[in-house]
């Protein structure tokens, strides 16, 4: 029986191109806006990897293109958060960089170049810099990290410079995040801090700028769980306005208080003219001169912006160039007869941004360049002092790296998962690595020169995923995703890969097994020839997210072959199990000695089952988890 075997140097390299921390996470290019003049100035939200860059773009002959790019270091492997946060006020620029503890004033000279100024530092592990605002000659950044978190203010000078001008300290001195998010008129500030826990509603205090003055906390009632509330806010001419679009099922709500009295008076709630689940309504607010734009990502799937006129007259803003899943209005900004409407969910949530006019005309969708490092090939390079070219590292070398997009990866495409293949004719030895819209398969029997082989889609009509799983079995791989929709196991035969030539082959599935829809993982006893998939969803036999069982006595056209679950334990009492092994039980116990057991990593307990009759599966026995 063949076993998947990665020559483990190789393994190791393509771990790290699975596990260095970030690559994970999308860019989210388009979270952070802001428009200086003609100039549209753009952050990625999402990088935790890479040194931060804000891109500028501007109309280059009709065209909406990038024109620059700022960043406060040349190293590309220097995670510093630059760019999550920016405000743009005229000339003036502020970007945070909380990763690094710093924010950075640019500004833009009369050519429309940025020139960086000053730079602010806080306190080590503060997180300053999560969030910014401009008002005239006061700044504001936010290290919400900070003990409870703080609020620093800082004047600019005659000489253009910034100065500390003081200090606003959480009014919850037990409580933690405060700074998470801010907004201001230049009157009054909002500030956000930690909810609870995941979705819970995040409290939100006013104050008012001329003596630092405490307004108090801005509550709304009726939220119910997961509410979101303090998701953004927004404040004009003393009204704040406070998201929340978890509220009755993720439609959402944004709620105003009046602010120009001694205390926050509540003013009323809004929701969205089309309710929907999932429209997510508040996600974003910006408040301008004459309008207020609230984001609804979540609206009909691609997503929408509501612009509120002064009269309260209403357009809903759309773009029929967005594609399913775009999250458009997920951030906004608008100004000098421009707006930008940021669209984070395009491209696997690498990010893009739509470009309108004054009038809410669209004028094109700017997105920037996926970065990433450098293929490494042809060397061995050694772990020394903790580091291996750009990679931290400890006892491993790296033999190569292949970057996602030599290996079938487009705009934001990510990888997950590995398995492995050893050809019993040729001895040519394969990775088979998931990605979020498909499979790859590397030749890597020269571990200093892997080789791109070729592609097998993700199922047609399937959702991406981020988490796919394969296993291999006499000489077949089956693919499996989860939250994909009508994915189904995909089957391949793996001898397809001698067709390669050099150019690497768009494979079509040998067979597509529809009994289920989506799965988390797939497990194989060898020994038996049966596969089990797990964590299964969306439709088909889900059996309870437990066991569904395929018998693969024809390794190209599995059957099903029954269902198991402990309905004792998964959160629902339904068996659901994240990942699990089956094997012929070879040890002391006689009565079970030479059954087949699965061993269930199920979401409350360990579940322990004899599945040697499919027809009859049934529990031994379970043990939840310690605590």
């Amino acid at each position: 029986m063949l076993r998947p075997r990665l020559h483990a140097a190789c393994a190791s390299i393509l771990s790290l191109a699975l596990l260095t921390p970030g690559l994970m996470s999308a860019q989210q290019f388009g979270g952070p806006l802001a428009i200086s003049g003609n100039q549209l100035l753009i952050g990625e939200g999402g990088n935790q990897t890479l040194s931060g860059l804000v891109y500028v773009f501007g109309e280059v002959d009709g065209t909406w293109s990038e024109v620059d790019q700022l960043q406060v270091t040349d190293e590309l492997r220097q995670p510093d958060g630059f760019g999550r946060a920016l405000d743009a006020e005229g000339d003036q620029l502020l970007v945070g960089a909380p990763i690094e503890g710093a924010a950075y004033f640019f500004r833009r000279t009369s050519g429309g170049d940025w020139v960086q100024e000053q730079a602010l530092l806080g306190t080590e592990g503060g997180r300053f810099g999560s969030a910014v605002a401009l008002a005239g000659d006061l700044a504001l950044v936010s290290a919400p990290q900070e003990g409870p978190g703080a609020v620093h203010m800082f004047q600019r000078g005659a000489d253009g410079l910034w100065s500390p001008a003081g200090q606003i300290d959480s009014p919850n001195q037990a409580g933690n995040g405060f700074g998470g998010l801010m907004a201001t008129d230049g009157d009054h500030l909002l500030v956000t801090a930690a909810g609870a826990g995941r979705g819970a509603a995040a409290p939100v205090y006013a104050f008012r700028l001329e003596g630092m003055e405490s307004l108090g906390e801005l509550q709304a009632t009726d939220l119910g769980d997961r509410s979101q509330y303090g998701a953004a806010v927004a404040v004009r001419d003393g009204t704040a306005y406070v998201g929340a679009p978890g509220v009755d099922n993720r439609v959402g709500s944004v709620f105003s208080f009046d602010l120009r009295g001694d205390a926050p008076e509540p003013q009323g709630r809004l929701g969205p003219i089309y309710v929907a689940v999932g429209a997510s309504f508040g996600s974003s607010i910006t408040a301008t001169d004459s309008q207020l734009l609230i984001g609804a990502p979540g609206t009909g799937g691609t997503g929408a912006l509501y612009a509120i006129e002064d009269d309260e007259s209403v357009r809903i803003v759309t773009s029929p160039t967005a594609p399913r899943g775009a999250s458009f209005g997920s951030s906004v900004a608008l100004a000098e007869g421009l707006a930008i409407v940021g669209a984070v969910g395009v491209d696997e949530r690498q990010g893009a941004v739509v470009v309108f006019d004054g009038a809410w005309d669209e004028l094109g969708t700017v997105v920037n360049e996926a970065r990433g490092f450098a293929s490494i090939t042809g060397d061995e390079i050694h772990c020394v002092e903790g580091q291996a070219a750009l990679f931290e590292c400890r006892d491993v070398n790296i033999t190569a790296f292949v970057p996602i997009a030599e290996i079938g990866g487009a705009r934001g495409t990510r990888v997950n998962d590995i398995w492995g293949w050893t050809d019993p004719e040729t001895g040519i030895e394969y990775a088979i690595v998931g990605r979020t819209n498909g499979t790859s398969f590397v030749d890597i029997s020269d571990p200093y020169q892997p080789v791109y082989v070729g592609d097998l889609p993700a199922t047609p009509g399937s959702r991406i995923a981020i988490w796919r799983d394969m296993k291999v079995y006499e000489n077949h791989v089956y693919v499996v995703a989860d939250g994909a929709g009508e994915h189904g196991v995909q089957v391949l035969d793996l001898t397809r890969l001698r067709e390669f030539q050099g150019q690497p082959i768009t494979f079509d599935e040998t067979f597509h097994y529809d009994g289920i829809h989506s799965a988390h993982n797939i497990v194989i006893n060898e020994e038996t020839g049966f596969a089990y998939t797990v964590g299964n969803s969306g439709g088909g036999e889900t059996c309870g997210g437990g066991l569904h069982i395929l018998n693969l006595s024809t390794p190209s056209r599995p059957v099903f072959d029954g269902c198991f679950a402990d309905p004792e334990t998964g959160r629902r009492g339904t068996g659901y199990s994240h990942d699990a092994q089956c094997v012929i039980y070879e040890g002391p116990d006689e009565e079970h000695r030479g059954k087949e057991i699965c061993l269930g990593s199920n979401e409350t307990a360990l579940s322990i089952a004899d599945v040697s009759d499919k027809d009859a599966p049934i529990t031994i026995s379970s043990a939840s988890y310690p605590k």
